[in-house]
């Protein structure tokens, strides 16, 4: 979600301090960090994070790739702000992640696009990007972009279409060559607007407020996922789950 409106509009919806205590069992049955089969699954999901990030250094404003990709992925699905889905989806699927973030672009490009064909699409939930910013300074103005892109419901396809061409952290990428071109390349269709935008303190608050609220969550690390819904004591954290499968489990559960 984008703005005010959107941060106090989930908060109706999670009175999560009153429920933290009630819910702390199906926080359990939802997602089961910490066993071996953990371990080994987020490892595993490294491993393919770094062979990634190997192959290409990325980050290069000239050299843009994967935007057909991102398109065919997001094609039809409503965009609101930095929410993916249908309006009316009964559970609602946040992720805090930093664009800088690798193990996010592992999760963008491995774990997220099974959620997107499936329970997306199908209208069972919908995906709200959250910027939490702890990578370094240069993930403030790519979130900030992101934010502004999403105000022109191209929000979805900047984050993703970023992640397929991040470079290296703190590397000094995130230029507003690099950053114009991801939003071209994500079809904003006014670069004016989304560039005054991105800079302007209003959106630059929200990302702020969004990182602000990661925290009072209780995550450290990125990407960082929770989940509300019917079945839910408002928004339940899950933590970095293992597999889109367990992603799909949460929702389901919470549905």
């Amino acid at each position: 979600m984008s703005g005010r409106s959107g941060r106090e509009a989930r908060r109706e919806e999670r009175p999560y301090e009153d429920g933290r205590a009630g819910a702390a069992e199906r926080r359990r049955r939802l997602i089961q960090l910490g066993s071996a089969a953990g371990f080994l699954g987020l490892l595993a999901v490294a491993v393919v994070v770094v062979v990634s990030g190997s192959q290409s250094s990325g980050g290069d404003p000239g050299k843009i790739s994967g935007a057909q990709t991102v398109n065919t992925l997001l094609a039809g699905i409503p965009q609101k702000g930095l929410v993916l889905g249908e309006p009316s989806a009964k559970v609602t699927l946040l992720e805090f992640g930093d664009l800088q973030c690798p193990f996010c672009k592992g999760f963008s490009e491995d774990v997220l696009p099974q959620l997107i064909e499936g329970q997306v699409r199908h209208g069972e939930a919908k995906l709200d990007f959250n910027n939490y910013t702890i990578i370094g300074a240069q993930s403030t103005p790519a979130g900030a972009a992101a934010v502004a892109a999403g105000e022109q419901e191209r929000g979805w396809n900047f984050v993703e279409l970023f992640y397929r061409n991040q470079g290296a952290e703190n590397s000094g990428y995130v230029t507003d060559a690099f950053l114009t071109a991801i939003a071209k390349g994500a079809g904003v269709p006014k670069i004016a607007k989304w560039n005054a935008e991105r800079k302007s303190k209003r959106v630059l608050s929200e990302v702020a407020a969004t990182t602000a609220e990661a925290e009072e969550l209780g995550f450290t690390g990125t990407p960082s996922y929770a989940v509300g819904g019917r079945g839910t004591a408002g928004i339940e954290t899950l933590g970095t789950p293992d597999s889109a499968e367990d992603l799909e489990t949460a929702i389901s559960g919470a549905g």
